[in-house]
This record gives structure tokens, C-alpha cells and sequence, in this order.
């Protein structure tokens, strides 16, 4: 992994947890959320006229993320309605670079060096503690797995897709165009009544959120083009200890400081990575 894609991947990971925070933070987060996917649609419409239609290869990949993005968007929207940032986050994020690990190993061969193997184990237990061994509520939890889940499998479906197709750019561009709106017409039509009342509020830091969040995942696409997804994932959930940051001194949830301690075995775990080599 070069420092170019290190670098890249890290303020992916930034941009991420910030975009979280911002649907978590206030509001009803489906709507923060389904925001947020319009404005992945509004912000690419220029570009479609600039770009080619993916390759053919790309496409059964493009719709495989599509329907995955939107079961990971329902999972997403119910767990921040019933648990904090920082436990519906790091659990998520934390089971995602194990499951895209084997899914890379499954359609793609990619089989990592025992050193990246480790890396991503320490990883993930560093997210995983970070969460304080998750929340004791099984709703919260089943939910967070199952986000994680769904970015495991849409990850390795962007992966695979960027690659086959033929022009990473423009897959990003159609990835989002498509995306966008499922979701946020599924919503629509649940709050249909409410929307004149909610919309106010929610709209300005939803746009704001949905902004960040197509840089986000527009760069870890490029990354997944030229780098192993396997280690691209887990760079990116450092992101974790972000959202952990934001949840204890923005929104008030507990930190501590075995969180603090975790937070090391992730620095640890990245620099691991970032030194390893595919086997």
C-alpha cells in the first residue's frame, strides 16, 4: 500500500465517522440519512454526461452494491434509533474487515501475509474493545452486526466492480447515481406526512453529511481499485476511534479509559498494516 493510498484511506476514514456523527446527532436519522442519499444523486448528476457506462463485467457488481448499500442503510438508520454512536459504530465497522477479508479470499484470491493477517486482527480488537465489548442490549447488537454485515458485502462488491470496470470514475459516478434515491423514496413514503414538520431541521447537516460521505467512499472505491480490499477496510475503520471521540465529548456517551488503551491496539494494528505485504 503506498503512502499516497495510506494517506487517502485515513481521511476517508475521517470523513466517514464525521457524516455518522452528523445523522446520528439530532433527528430522525432514516431521514438524516435518506438526505443524505439524495444528495449522493444531486452531487453526480453533472458528472454523468462526462462519463462512460461501466463496462458490462462492472454491472452485475454495481447492482449487487446497490441492493446491499440499501439493506446497509435500513440496518444503519434502525441501530442509531435504539443505540449510541460509539457502540453501533465500532461493532459495525470492527466485524466488516474479517468478513471482507474472506470474501476478498472467496472472488477475488487475495490472500494476505501473516503479518496483514495479524494486523487485521488487532484491528479489529482494538474496534471491538473500543466498543466496550458491545452493548448489552441484543437489539443494538444484532443491528450493528448486521451493518457490519452489509458493508462487508457491498465493500466486496465496489471492490470487484471498480475493477472490472473499465474506468473507476465512472463506476463511482453511477454506484452513487443509483444508490442515491432507493432508500430515500422508501422513506419518503413512510413519513410522507411528517416531512413538511422534520424536513427544516434535518436537511443542512444531512447535505452536509452526504457531501462527506461521497468523498468518503468515492476515495476508499479508488483505493479498492489499486490496493488489496482486505487491508484498504481495515485502514479504513480507524475510523472508529473518531466516532468514539465525537460520541464522548460531542454527545455525551461513555469513553473511558480502557476505550484509551484500545485506541493503541488500533494504532498498532494500522502501522502493522501499513508494513505488511500481500503473500
Amino acid at each position: 500500500m503506498s503512502p499516497l493510498v495510506f494517506a487517502v484511506v485515513l481521511l476517508a476514514a475521517v470523513l466517514h465517522a464525521s457524516w455518522n456523527a452528523l445523522v446520528k446527532s439530532g433527528g430522525d436519522p432514516y431521514l438524516r440519512l435518506a438526505i443524505v442519499n439524495l444528495t449522493h444523486t444531486v452531487a453526480v448528476l453533472p458528472l454523468l454526461p462526462f462519463v462512460p457506462l461501466p463496462d458490462a463485467a462492472a454491472w452485475p457488481w454495481l447492482l449487487g452494491s446497490v441492493f446491499t448499500h440499501l439493506a446497509y442503510y435500513l440496518f444503519l438508520a434502525a441501530g442509531y434509533r435504539v443505540g449510541d454512536l460509539s457502540q453501533i459504530y465500532p461493532i459495525a465497522r470492527g466485524v466488516a474487515p474479517p468478513l471482507v477479508a474472506l470474501g476478498a479470499l472467496l472472488v477475488a484470491g487475495e490472500v494476505l501475509s501473516p503479518t496483514g493477517s495479524f494486523a487485521i486482527a488487532l484491528v479489529c480488537l482494538g474496534i471491538w474493545w473500543v466498543a466496550g465489548g458491545g452493548p448489552t442490549n441484543r437489539r443494538p447488537l444484532l443491528l450493528a452486526l448486521g451493518t457490519g454485515g452489509t458493508i462487508a458485502a457491498y465493500t466486496v462488491c465496489d471492490g470487484m466492480g471498480g475493477r472490472a470496470s473499465g474506468d473507476v470514475l465512472a463506476y463511482i459516478v453511477w454506484l452513487f447515481f443509483l444508490d442515491g434515491w432507493p432508500f430515500a423514496l422508501l422513506v419518503g413514503l413512510r413519513r410522507g406526512r411528517h416531512l413538511a414538520r422534520t424536513l427544516p431541521q434535518a436537511w443542512k447537516p444531512a447535505v452536509g453529511g452526504g457531501l462527506m460521505s461521497i468523498c468518503a467512499y468515492g476515495l476508499v472505491i479508488w483505493a479498492m481499485s489499486i490496493a488489496p480490499m482486505a487491508y484498504v477496510s481495515a485502514l479504513r475503520e480507524t475510523s472508529v476511534l473518531l466516532a468514539a471521540g465525537i460520541g464522548a465529548f460531542l454527545l455525551g456517551e461513555p469513553f473511558g479509559r480502557r476505550r484509551m488503551l484500545a485506541a493503541g491496539v488500533v494504532v498498532i494494528g494500522v502501522v502493522l498494516l501499513q508494513i505488511s505485504r500481500q503473500g
